[in-house]
């Protein structure tokens, strides 16, 4: 199937009269949470992936930018043939078509996750933080992605209002638990289906392009507190601990089991909060409503971390009051 809109006839262009490629398929690769596209392209010379990002929505500089890197990290992100920067439009390895979400089950988790976890260790003590040129994930970072929750879940999807004092206290509490640890490169969406399954150096990693020097459980969090599917806590606690000792051991970290689960746990919470609004704005803003049956799952990490820490009883109290009832009536 051949695309027909003005993109993809000024992609094909650059493909065949620029690049002098012969192409024999071409069909979406996958669907994303941004404006940008993912085909996949058959050639006689091989398969590839082709990027569409629009110059005037997307920025494909921080893309092959942050790949250079973690290559250099000897994290496996798809190599980039050929870049047309002025019509926003990079010629790809293709890492095939099965992410991690496609094959987890009880009897794979365990050997997919191990992988993950060798990768994401790797990013985390190979890649430079004072000079790898990526934005610090700062104060006024972590008070924006908040904040998307309070406007597209509760504000535009809910339309409730939470008291001031309790989302206060909770966002000073995420806050300053996220800037008290210490920081690695944080991938930002080191999840399911931004790991690809593959036959040698596995996964491949995606959808790198936001990442940024950050709080060290981030990635981690994002792996097993996934907002695609959910694991037992007690497997998660195992993977976590078994994690935690791995970055003592590389003194990456110099903090007790309790402190690290507490950091993970409220970091977690900020990443969710965060996934709920943008869900919501997907719905609601860009016309994306598969989403929304993400939010339940999601939540429930919210409430289940809530329950944990005395100091988030006021929120916990609005959620179970005021956002539950809701959104049991809301279609997601």
């Amino acid at each position: 199937m051949m695309p027909e809109d003005l993109r993809s006839i000024s992609m094909f262009d650059w493909l065949e009269n620029d690049l002098l490629l012969t192409i024999t398929h071409c069909e979406p690769a996958s669907s994303d949470a941004s404006f940008r596209r993912y085909f996949r392209v058959k050639t006689s010379g091989g398969q590839f992936i082709v990027m569409d990002a629009p110059p005037s929505k997307e920025n494909t500089e921080p893309f092959i930018r942050i790949a250079k890197l973690l290559t250099q990290s000897r994290v496996n992100v798809p190599a980039i043939f050929h870049q047309n920067l002025a019509d926003g439009f990079l010629l790809l390895e293709d890492f095939g078509s099965q992410c991690f979400l496609d094959q987890l089950n009880a009897d794979t988790a365990n050997d997919l996750y191990q992988s993950a976890f060798e990768s994401l260790f790797k990013l985390q003590t190979q890649t430079p933080v004072l000079d790898a040129g990526l934005p610090n994930y700062d104060e006024p970072l972590l008070h924006r992605e908040l904040a998307i929750f309070d406007e597209w879940f509760l504000g535009q999807l809910l339309d409730i209002q939470i008291p001031a004092g309790a989302w206060k206290t909770a966002c000073f509490l995420l806050t300053t638990s996220a800037l008290e640890q210490p920081v690695t490169c944080v991938h930002r969406d080191y999840h399911s289906r931004n790991l690809m399954v593959l036959d040698k150096d596995s996964p491949g990693v995606i959808d790198f392009q936001d990442a940024v020097i950050g709080p060290i459980t981030y990635d981690l969090v994002s792996l097993l507190r996934d907002c695609y599917i959910s694991w037992p806590e007690q497997q998660i606690e195992q993977w976590q601990n078994s994690y935690f000792e791995r970055l003592r051991q590389a003194n990456l970290i110099h903090c007790n089991e309790a402190q690290f689960k507490r950091w993970f746990d409220l970091m977690g919470m900020q990443r969710h909060l965060k996934a709920i609004g943008i869900f919501s704005r997907l719905h609601l803003r860009d016309g994306k409503s598969n989403y929304l049956g993400d939010i339940p799952r999601t939540l429930n990490y919210v409430i289940t971390v809530c329950a944990i820490y005395p100091e988030l009883t006021e929120f916990s109290d609005f959620l179970h009051a005021r956002v539950l009832p809701v959104l049991s009536v809301v279609k997601v």
